[in-house]
């Protein structure tokens, strides 16, 4: 049987005007010639073209092109018309149609009427702009088959232009290198795949109204030249704050921070040490100064829980670099550093200060560590309850049959492709289990008896959202992150319930560590189209004004990251932003650390972040050679945090057993010269 897929769409621009201001911001080359025209392809491709004109500050006329839709399916183009009846038509659809010569002609003289009423519509009696010796950019709102873009190009030929570039806010690769050989430039700010309908990428992608064109063109887009406008780059500088190392004043973090319980501090890349660093700078002033109980890191529950039990010495571990050992799957370096060493150092060293009740922790948020969870459940439940404890060893027997050593993908495949047993149902018994004798085992030795407890019991709750998880691995990516990130507002939850035990005069308060992509609201995002979902957002939606968001970002430097999965950690160089980049208007403020407040109550004025922009992300594998598909997506920043901390140039993060690779680190391009 033969099961039905859905498509989301996923949409980037708000609407044509902002597709216009991206495209605009890729043309900058072209900004204030006296040689250049805008034209634009009505109707859809003309507010687009009002924009990018009016940021370029040259000319805008309509370039009139008609499309020719196949007999009955009328949204399907097998050619198009422009003025001076030019015709292109696709040999090949028109055979495939059946379509003959004489409906093809019908079309055409339809069209062609269409074409004349519109041209005289929208010019209202003005001739048309001469594109003689000019450099023309032609614009429309996107590209399907290309057809009247096709037809555009070959009848603009006719006026003998200098020049021809092709500027769109989205079109399907095929067609990009299509028309990327037959004039001199091709601007795309977008190429989704796969590519089903231009208006895909709208959020609102209504219909252009022949009023509306006229408007526009009559507006104009070269205004005398008064002053020199304000730079996307220059509004940043005036509202930014210098952060010297990334960390802002205090009494600027203190605005920011407020009356927050749940503070989430990301970074770009899971291997920078400035971001680690600034990070913990503002975490252990969050801790001293506002009262927050702990860190929420996204990193394993039990790895996580053992560096706990060192800062607040009662583990076994008599160093923090011993407590970190625990890190041991793929990537090491993300926990196992420098920087968390020396935070871990610190924080025990001010719990020694401190009273119990206002002692910090540290806590993982992740789901990975199936199996090693399930030997945390059992060997807790032997300590107080030995019944309890062989049932647990009974119901997680059934993961036996699976390897331990990837810790839950083994599983994940044979339960999902039928070759092993689902352990659904013992994953859940278990957990039912030992919350329904939660109460009890929390009573036998006061505080600690209660933290112990809690730690099984989420522990309990990993391997039965880890089940889940592996099982949806083989499904759909969507799926199995947004499963991730549940569980990582759920333990975050769970978290902040359980510390306010510890000291019930206030609402406990948490710190949280994670990746921009966790931290950051996905409803800000290109992904949010897919249905994914993050941290961030369900921090927000839960928490209301009471949760905080910060990223940081960066524009060159150096970052601690493998080349694959499961491969050994290397110190290469990140490539500068791209074009179109916040990463690219942050490094154009000439500054070189700084904070951007972006709340709506806590700023002046940043309208070049409101708009859509390419934003980095360096997971663990870093794969320059394929940076923009890689590690960039649409991204709203204003939307998607509340702050952002930017570092022009960065380092790479130091693990605790750096490898030789990473020691000799990557020679920059410019090697031997230095230029």
């Amino acid at each position: 049987m033969t099961q039905a897929t859905t498509h989301t769409p996923r949409r980037v621009f708000r609407d044509r005007r902002e597709a216009g201001r991206v495209l605009a911001r890729l043309l900058h080359a072209y900004r204030g010639k006296s040689d250049v025209v805008v034209l634009g392809l009505p109707r859809g491709g003309i507010p687009v073209a009002w924009e990018v004109a009016a940021a370029l500050g040259v000319p805008l006329d309509a370039f009139v092109v008609r499309k020719l839709g196949a007999p009955g399916r009328e949204e399907f183009a097998v050619g198009a018309m422009a003025l001076g009846g030019r015709v292109v038509v696709n040999d090949d659809v028109v055979r495939g149609l059946r379509i003959t010569p004489e409906q093809l002609r019908e079309i055409a003289e339809r069209e062609g009427r269409e074409l004349i009423r519109r041209e005289a519509a929208y010019r209202g009696g003005r001739p048309p702009v001469d594109v003689t010796g000019k450099t023309v950019i032609l614009v429309d709102d996107g590209l399907a088959t290309g057809a009247s873009m096709l037809a555009a190009v070959q009848a603009l030929r006719e006026g003998e232009p200098a020049q021809i570039a092709i500027a769109v806010p989205a079109a399907p690769e095929s067609t990009w290198r299509e028309f990327a050989g037959l004039v001199d430039n091709v601007v795309c700010a977008s190429m989704p795949h796969p590519f089903l309908a231009v208006g895909e990428s709208y959020w609102d992608f209504s219909q252009v109204s022949d009023e509306e064109v006229r408007e526009l063109l009559a507006t104009p887009t070269t205004p005398a030249p008064v002053a020199v406008a304000e730079s996307p780059a220059d509004q940043v500088r005036r509202v930014a704050v210098d952060a010297p190392d990334g960390v802002p004043p205090l009494q600027v973090l203190d605005k920011v921070i407020g009356d927050a319980r749940v503070v989430l501090i990301g970074e770009s890349s899971h291997g920078t040490h400035d971001f680690y660093q600034a990070r913990a700078e503002i975490t252990k002033w969050l801790i001293d100064s506002k009262g927050f109980g702990g860190v929420a890191a996204e990193a394993d529950w039990p790895d996580a829980y053992r560096v706990n039990r060192f800062v607040r010495g009662i583990g076994e571990d008599e160093t923090a670099e011993e407590a970190l050992r625990g890190f041991e799957r793929f990537p090491t370096w993300m926990w196992r550093n420098t920087v968390l060493r020396d935070f871990a150092d610190w924080l025990r060293d001010r719990n020694e200060r401190v009273e119990a009740r206002r002692q910090a922790g540290f806590y993982g948020l992740d789901l990975y560590s199936l199996h090693r969870s399930m030997q945390e459940v059992i060997t807790y439940l032997e300590t107080v309850d030995q019944e309890a404890a062989a049932r647990a060893r009974h119901r997680y027997s059934c993961f036996d049959h699976a390897s331990a050593d990837d810790d839950g993908q083994a599983y994940g495949f044979a339960a999902a492709f039928g070759a092993g047993q689902s352990c659904e149902q013992q994953a859940v018994d278990q957990l039912v289990d030992i919350q329904r004798n939660a109460l009890d085992y929390a009573r036998r030795d006061g505080l600690l008896a209660e933290d112990e407890q809690f730690y099984a019991e989420r522990n309990a709750h990993v391997v039965r959202n880890a089940e889940v998880y592996y099982r949806a691995m083989f499904t759909g990516r969507v799926n199995t992150w947004n499963l991730r990130d549940q569980h990582m507002a759920e333990t975050l939850d769970a978290l902040l319930t359980h510390l306010g035990h510890h000291d019930d005069r206030q609402p406990a308060r948490i710190v949280v560590w994670a990746h921009n992509s966790h931290v950051g609201d996905a409803r800000a995002t290109e992904v949010s189209a897919d249905g994914q979902l993050t941290l961030g957002q369900l921090a927000r939606e839960n928490y209301g004004d009471e949760s905080r968001l910060l990223g940081f970002s960066t524009y060159t430097g150096t970052v601690t990251a493998a080349s694959e999965w499961g491969g050994i950690a290397e110190r290469k160089v990140v490539q500068p932003g791209l074009p179109n980049s916040v990463e690219e208007l942050m490094h154009e403020t000439d500054k070189n650390s700084f904070y951007v407040p972006m709340r709506a109550d806590d700023r002046v004025s940043a309208e070049p972040l409101d708009d859509v922009r390419l934003g980095r992300a360096i997971g663990v594998i870093y794969r320059p050679e394929t940076e923009r598909q890689s590690h960039y997506f649409h991204v709203r920043p204003a939307e998607q945090f509340d702050a952002m901390i930017h570092i022009d140039n960065t380092r790479a993060l130091e693990p605790l057993e750096p490898t030789s690779e990473w020691i000799a680190g990557e020679l920059p391009e410019t090697y031997p010269t230095g230029l």
